[in-house]
């Protein structure tokens, strides 16, 4: 599917309110309700929206600390910890990276004394690198800003 200017503009407007009526989309982009609706669809239908989501404010929660944790898996360790990763209630995302490190993933702690027993539970399947977030520089950057 070629995606158009307008579609790119109410993909940006969806990344930053998910919530947004079609009407409203339509008053910013200059398009009747029923003709954003139909985009909105068919870029469902072609998979380009793959879903949508609430953001979770996780210091509201009661989670703290922020991190990014690499882990170089030992030999042999890599396919077990992809089974164990998915049972960790602190890995908000866990990516298969190039480079030295195999997997990156972002979490989610009460404190530093759960990031130091999370990584704890780590370092059975291999070499751990983390590196705590101090503050976000850009917040959910939309595809197609600068179209």
């Amino acid at each position: 599917m070629k995606i158009d200017e307008l579609n790119w503009t109410i993909l940006r407007l969806l990344q930053q309110n998910a919530r947004f009526t079609n009407a409203e989309i339509g008053r910013k982009i200059g398009l009747s309700s029923p003709a954003v609706a139909e985009r909105i669809k068919k870029l469902e239908d072609v998979g380009v929206i793959s879903g949508y989501k609430a953001e979770v404010n996780h210091i509201q929660t009661g989670y703290q600390l922020k991190a990014f944790v690499t882990l170089k898996a030992f030999m042999g360790k890599l396919k077990p910890f992809l089974d164990k990763v998915k049972e960790y209630k602190e890995v908000l995302n866990c990516y298969r990276i190039t480079g030295n490190e195999n997997l990156v993933m972002e979490v989610v702690l009460y404190d530093q004394f759960h990031l130091e027993e999370f990584i704890d539970r780590l370092i059975t399947y291999g070499e751990v690198r983390t590196s705590i977030v101090l503050s976000n520089v850009i917040e959910n950057n939309p595809i197609g800003k600068n179209r």
